[in-house]
């Protein structure tokens, strides 16, 4: 008896009153699970995810997100056997199961290691300085990011459904978004399984994630101008997704990754005693036999200088003889079957149409030899290779979704653009060369068709994760074609789901509003040194004046023989006082920086621990010898770590001269402790 896979929705699992659709093994065509949604109350789902998730996740901090997405994939990653157990029936062998499992896991350590360092332990983030919008410095603006009252729903393909869940879960709940998955009904009892792992952590606050398994129905229906769609699928049904009155003219925001006619390219610099030719060929056989070619980032068009054409092809075909295809469950195997027969049948009308202006050298679609599995019931396909003639249209209009590429010459740099951006937008690109000069041309041609770029030579080869390796901290979607959204990039898609909005305020106001001191707001002199406060008693405003201090002739030889900074204008009178910026011996910059933390530093063991970096350093105005400098140190942010017994804070200091001009403005970091007692 087979099992009926559940939703998971309003807080709990909910079963299907039908059997449901069948889900079938790839390799033996045997049952896994049965697959419906029937009954499923979507308006009810999407309610929950508003009132109950929403309200809870954006009660919570960045930093206490980013902790929950770190004990998440700690917990995924001690139990991983049963995913992969699955995973091989949708076809999976054991690496393809890592790219997609671990790879989703790797992702919210990622997710969870950005959010820590890279955003406010706050639910508000700002977006670059305020904007000064009158003379007087009372009125000014500044750009904030704010948490959306939202639900993110994620439409996802059969190809990944550990990695393509993971990756839109992790920045949206970031964001403070409740997230509400559909996975493809095809591998979606490994979707079911990951999920189910989840909510029994305990971890994710009620409401934050939710499941339906099968059919979304009217799901778009119940979704506003708050809410999101992430699709990762076919053209046909972006264009579907495009054209729902929720997206059309209801404000849902709808981002698209289709599909994708990836090219690598081979430079024409590279022979065949480079190494470079050995990665290329290296590198398109393992996008052809990763996950069956199921990628959205696989390499379907190789192309080619025309007089390394034979050579390339036969060194493909080479190395494609080696690969082992048949059960994922068997170890010698390499390559295992499409996920299911549909795809199978689909892949072999793909390769017919490409067979219009292309020769298969390698391969044959309809068979396969020496295969470890049922090869009547099982989705198995031998990898293809075809090689195009002149003109030929076909290869950059048909995606076989499988383990088939063909090659295409080209005759110079400009050829080689000119084919590749015929793919009318693609995920990735990637370009074999050892010559700087061909690959600033390729990547400054190829760069307006794609969203990420691969540059590979010997040099970067060891640590390269290849063409087809999505990575979570650089930008993962592409335009035209390719569908024109945008997933990953680090703490970009975090902010891609929030909403970024002016504002208009005094500057006490916006300090109010931000919680981070803005120039122009109210300072708080206190006859406790705020060196001596701890994060418990210090406040954003509280501020040290410094008594003025001379600087010397002495102070700046002394300074210069210590360093070894002998530039002119600190050393010779004559050339100094050509020099139409000074007009004069000027002090080093750094021993202004140096001679102001004196005059700002508290000496004695107190709650502050470290000065860990200065940031946004400028020198404004030369400062000659004898003129005195004074500093202004202003707590700008305060930021505790949720893992730690201190925090980080970012002080403003303003260096002025003895006619109060501005000499230096930066941010000083320091680690200061939670509490302390004197």
């Amino acid at each position: 008896m087979s099992t009926l896979l559940e939703s998971y929705t309003a807080g709990r699992w909910y079963a299907a009153p039908d059997e449901g659709r069948p889900l079938l093994d790839a390799s033996t065509g045997e049952v896994v699970a049965t697959i419906s949604s029937t009954g499923l109350d979507l308006g009810a789902m999407v309610a929950y995810a508003r009132e109950v998730g929403g309200p809870a996740l954006r009660s919570l901090t960045f930093h206490e997100r980013a902790g929950i997405l770190k004990a998440l994939a700690k917990h995924l990653g001690a139990g991983k056997d049963e995913l992969y157990r699955l995973s091989a029936c949708a076809g999976a062998t054991e690496r393809d199961a890592m790219v997609d499992v671990d790879g989703g896991i790797g992702t919210l350590f990622s997710y969870a290691s950005k959010g820590t360092r890279e955003l406010p332990n706050d639910t508000i983030v700002l977006d670059g300085r305020p904007e000064p919008l009158g003379k007087g410095g009372t009125f000014v603006g500044q750009h904030v990011f704010t948490s959306r009252p939202g639900v993110a729903v994620q439409i996802n393909a059969f190809n990944f459904p550990a990695w393509g869940m993971l990756e839109k879960l992790a920045p949206a709940f970031l964001a403070g978004l409740p997230t509400i998955v559909k996975p493809a009904s095809p591998t979606a009892y490994v979707a079911e399984a990951l999920v189910r792992r989840v909510i029994e952590s305990g971890l994710l606050p009620d409401g934050t994630l939710q499941l339906v398994a099968g059919s979304a129905g009217t799901l778009l229906d119940e979704l506003g101008p708050q809410d999101s769609v992430a699709f990762t699928g076919s053209a046909h049904t972006a264009n579907v997704l495009r054209a729902h009155p929720s997206v059309a003219t209801g404000g849902v925001r709808l981002g698209v990754e289709a599909d994708s006619l990836n090219c690598s390219i081979l430079g024409p610099d590279v022979t065949a005693d480079d190494p470079e030719l050995d990665l290329f060929v290296k590198g398109v056989v393992t996008e052809m036999t990763v996950k069956a070619g199921q990628k959205c980032t696989a390499i379907r068009r190789v192309l080619v200088p025309a007089g390394m054409a034979d050579t390339v092809v036969d060194a493909i075909a080479a190395r494609l003889a080696r690969v082992t295809v048949g059960d994922p469950r068997d170890a010698g195997v390499r390559m295992g079957p499409l996920a299911s027969l549909a795809q199978r049948d689909e892949v072999r009308k793909a390769v017919e149409a490409l067979r219009s202006s292309a020769e298969i050298v390698y391969g044959d679609p309809d068979r396969v030899e020496g295969v470890d599995g049922d090869a009547e019931r099982g989705a198995f396909m031998a990898p293809v290779l075809l090689r195009a003639r002149d003109g030929a249209t076909e290869p950059h209009d048909v995606e076989p979704f499988g383990p088939v590429s063909t090659v295409l010459t080209y005759d110079g740099l400009d050829d080689a653009i000119a084919l590749a951006a015929r793919g009318r937008g693609s995920l990735v690109g990637s370009l074999v060369t050892h010559d700087p000069a061909v690959a600033r041309t390729l990547t400054l041609g190829l760069t307006p068709w794609h969203g990420r770029i691969l540059v590979l030579d010997r040099d970067d080869a060891a640590e390269s994760t290849g063409h087809g390796s999505p990575l979570p901290v650089l930008v993962h979607g592409g335009p035209g074609r390719a569908g024109g959204g945008e997933e990953l990039g680090g703490i970009r898609s975090v902010l891609h789901h929030m909403q970024r909005t002016a504002v208009q305020a005094s500057p006490d106001m916006l300090t109010a509003i931000t919680g981070r001191w803005t120039p122009g707001s109210d300072r708080r002199e206190a006859s406790v040194h705020p060196f001596r406060k701890s994060l418990a008693d210090l406040r954003v405003g509280d501020t040290i004046a410094s008594e003025p201090r001379t600087v010397t002739r002495e102070d700046i030889d002394a300074f210069a023989a210590l360093t070894g900074d002998t530039f002119y204008a600190h050393t010779d009178e004559e050339a100094a006082a050509a020099n139409p910026l000074f007009g004069g011996i000027v002090a080093h910059g750094y021993l202004l920086v140096s001679l102001a933390a004196g005059l700002f530093v508290d000496p004695d063991p107190g709650p502050v621990l470290a000065n860990f970096g200065v940031d946004n350093l400028r020198f404004l105005t030369p400062v000659k010898a004898d003129d005195a400098i004074a500093v202004t140190l202003t707590v700008k942010e305060i930021t505790p770590r949720t893992t730690a017994d201190y925090g980080e804070v970012r002080w403003d200091a303003q260096v002025t001269n003895r006619h109060s001009e501005p000499v230096a403005t930066y941010d000083v970091l320091t680690l200061v402790a939670k509490t302390w007692d004197a």
